[in-house]
């Protein structure tokens, strides 16, 4: 028992960094496609980053991991 609760920690740790580094890339490019900081369309940046996030969380639940293994 201790040791499935063992791999699901790291497998979340993993699972939670990769989704942290999804949303700062999707984050960057979102913003980086604006020609000024004032154009930058926050909402949409904000939606598309948090989206990408669960997006990478259930690709990681799906699928598995590297960094587990």
């Amino acid at each position: 028992m201790k040791q499935i609760k063992l791999c699901f920690k790291d497998f979340m740790k993993a699972a939670l960094i990769r989704a942290a580094r999804t949303v700062a890339q999707t984050a960057v490019a979102t913003i980086g496609a604006a020609v000024v900081i004032s154009e930058v369309n926050w909402l949409a940046t904000v939606s598309a980053s948090v989206l990408a996030g669960i997006l990478s969380i259930l690709m990681s639940i799906a699928t598995d991991l590297p960094e587990v293994e």
